[in-house]
């Protein structure tokens, strides 16, 4: 198993772009799923209530389930925003969303067990690799917006331990309607409904990280929401990496069945994955603080929207000028899907461009636009789907690059 592992494909296109910026050229890079603090801070009342914490001396070890304010500052979160009754034993404290997702696996999956995942998606065929899972991928297209219908689903349920979507989507900033997610339900409910109670439980995990940031008339939606009966059956994993730009601050969260959540707990004890103390009580703080958390929100979703849409309309402005692009109009998340489909096409230098790798080593170098090809989460078809991340990026640099993009793909033939 070590010796297989595989790095962030991610992380090996930042090299390409630290050797264009030594150079002297401008990259804007819409690599990372990260913000940038000179594009957005985390809250002013977290920054503050991380140093009161601090210096109120809360630096010792956590207790491993998480501190007692924020579990129930979570609850009550989900109570208020959510509609949904969770007891304070369903949650786990964990250091960023990353340990959560990563204890699901290592508390429902047994090595050999099936894992269900829609690619494109981040990261699920790792943690299958790390758990020694079968991953069983459902390709999804466009036209679902990359998402998975419980029709596609049905049949790859079957027998599977667990279901891993994750909404709005990383890589495509698209977000289930309450429909598509209803559907997708009633498959698990199905599969758990025909197995035997001998029979293990098919189990979804529910990646909601960005719930908060959905734009225009998109409405997050949640499975125990739609379908009461999943609550049995769902682990949520969320956190403020996303929604609150804090990435570097470390804390996640999971809410789920008690005697799984009771699971992770034990395996987070062990590899030491939790939040700092002070920081979760920081957390708490403002998680209980409805105003604070929606100005701060008024502030960010603009901020998120209107480079997501600077990217959009940019985009389309190619495509109607006769250029070879596509795109999806921005739901969710910190991301754009945009296609490329220029496979076939030569480079002014007479190269032919066959692979979504090819295509984005043009862009990169041709127009210093940075992007991440779908195959870094999980796709294989070279269908020149890439996504497009604008935490890190401002108006300005996005406005600067695309008429070198333009020219890009006008020099292609």
């Amino acid at each position: 198993m070590a010796d297989a592992l595989i790095g962030s494909e991610i992380l090996k296109i930042a090299s390409d772009i630290r050797l264009l910026v030594a150079g002297g050229h401008s990259v804007c890079n819409l690599t990372v799923g990260d913000f940038s603090p000179a594009q957005f801070r985390i809250p002013m009342m977290l920054e503050d209530a991380i140093v009161e914490s601090v210096r109120a001396g809360e630096t010792n070890y956590p207790p491993s389930d998480g501190v007692a304010p924020l579990r129930r500052a979570v609850v009550e979160f989900y109570q208020r925003r959510l509609g949904l009754t969770y007891p304070i034993e369903s949650v786990l404290v964990t250091g960023g969303s990353r340990p959560g997702i990563y204890a699901t696996y290592r508390a429902v999956v047994d090595a050999g067990d099936r894992v269900v995942y829609p690619v494109p998606s981040w990261n699920n065929n790792h943690y299958c690799h790390l758990v020694g899972a079968v991953g069983v991928p459902v390709a999804c297209g466009s036209s679902d917006n990359f998402l998975p219908t419980g029709q596609r689903l049905r049949e790859s349920l079957r027998g599977a331990r667990l279901l891993a979507l994750n909404s709005p989507l990383n890589p495509t900033g698209t977000a289930f309607t309450a429909a598509q997610l209803a559907e997708v339900c009633d498959a698990v409910l199905e599969e758990n409904a025909r197995r035997s109670p001998q029979e293990r439980p098919l189990y979804l995990m529910y990646d909601q990280v960005y719930w908060m940031l959905t734009f225009g008339e998109v409405s997050h939606v949640n499975p125990v929401a739609l379908r009461p009966a999943m609550q049995p059956y769902t682990i949520f994993v969320d956190g403020i990496s996303k929604a609150f730009a804090a990435t570097g601050v470390r804390v996640g969260w999971t809410v789920g069945p008690e005697d799984i959540t009771h699971r992770m707990a034990s395996f987070i004890g062990h590899v030491g994955a939790w939040a700092p103390r002070a920081e979760q009580l920081a957390t708490a703080k403002l998680l209980a603080d409805d105003a604070a958390m929606d100005q701060f929100h008024a502030t960010m979703r603009h901020g998120v929207e209107s480079r997501l849409r600077a990217l959009y309309d940019g985009m389309e402005l190619l495509r109607s000028s006769g250029l070879p692009v596509e795109t999806i109009a921005p739901m969710g998340a910190i991301y754009l899907s945009v296609r490329f489909p220029v496979n076939g096409m030569q480079t002014p230098d007479g190269t032919t461009l066959a692979t979504n790798e090819q295509i984005r080593h043009y862009l990169l170098q041709a127009s210093g636009i940075a992007i991440v090809p779908f195959q870094a989460f999980g796709m294989t078809e070279e269908s020149g789907w890439f996504r497009l991340s604008v935490g890190a990026v401002s108006l300005d640099d996005i406005a600067a690059m695309l008429p070198r993009l333009r020219q890009a793909l006008a020099d292609l033939r």
